[in-house]
């Protein structure tokens, strides 16, 4: 459902970034893949296309002022533009509320996972209109609308990007570019796994005790997998989403509804 289009995913590692990847070469797309470290992008590239013809890797840092040049720069010249962005790339490493908490790294949550992407979309919009339209996805999270854990840094920062897309999807909506939100709960991939690892093992319990937890409110009881949000990621870039914008998507197995 991608063919001809060039989709650009920010954020490309062994989790959600690498899910949307493989699933855009699959359903027939150029894809520009990007993240900080390039050994492993270019890794990423040779086994999603061994020929080399359909995967692009751009090593960006998000926090970089322009990140977003450099990708437009790689997109157009490998693949003549682009037609979507998901947004995947984020930092989640300031566990906690505020109380006690150094602020300093709310902000350096915000330069990466609000400053950044709005950045990149500044530099990617002008080629998405010039291309006729595409779509922006950015990847929120349930923790801005339900505290399971506290992270408040980066609970925040997603509910801000979250509110950011209701006012791109008005701005840019006039030039044919649709903005939305794919919210996913806890994902079942490496991150996840090792934090169920991780609980196990301070706690003395089965992992299956942890999952069970995690799986507590979750109405189809599965932990949707990192792959599970990529297929709506690529919905929202496809044709078939064209008449939907400023909308956010919860894939979550039910835990929250309405």
């Amino acid at each position: 459902m991608l063919e001809n289009k060039t989709i650009a995913v920010i954020g490309v590692g062994p989790g959600l970034g690498g899910e949307v990847a493989t699933g855009a070469v699959r359903d027939g797309a150029n894809v520009v893949i990007a993240a900080r470290t390039e050994a492993k992008l270019i890794e990423l590239a040779d086994q999603l296309d061994p020929s080399g013809a359909r995967v692009h890797p751009c090593r960006i840092d998000v926090a970089d002022p322009d990140a977003g040049q450099t990708l437009v720069e790689a997109a157009t010249d490998r693949f003549g533009g682009i037609d979507a962005l998901v947004q995947v790339a984020a930092v989640d490493s300031v566990m906690g509320g505020v109380l006690g908490t150094d602020l300093d790294a709310f902000e350096s949550t915000y330069r990466v996972n609000v400053a950044g992407p709005l950045r990149i979309i500044q530099a990617v919009a002008p080629v998405m209109e010039q291309g006729g339209g595409g779509s922006v996805v950015l990847i929120g999270s349930q923790s801005a609308h339900l505290a399971q854990i506290l992270q408040t840094a980066y609970a925040a920062s997603k509910g801000a990007m979250e509110s950011a897309m209701v006012h791109l999807a008005a701005e840019l909506g006039p030039l044919g570019i649709r903005v939305n939100t794919v919210i996913p709960t806890w994902m079942w991939g490496p991150p996840v796994q090792a934090y169920v690892q991780w609980q196990a093992g301070e706690r003395d319990v089965p992992e299956d005790d942890i999952k069970a937890e995690i799986m507590s409110r979750m109405v189809l009881d599965r932990i949707p997998a990192d792959e599970d949000v990529a297929e709506a990621a690529l919905f929202f870039c496809s044709d078939r989403a064209r008449s939907i914008t400023g909308q956010s998507l919860m894939v979550n197995a039910g835990e929250i509804m309405g």
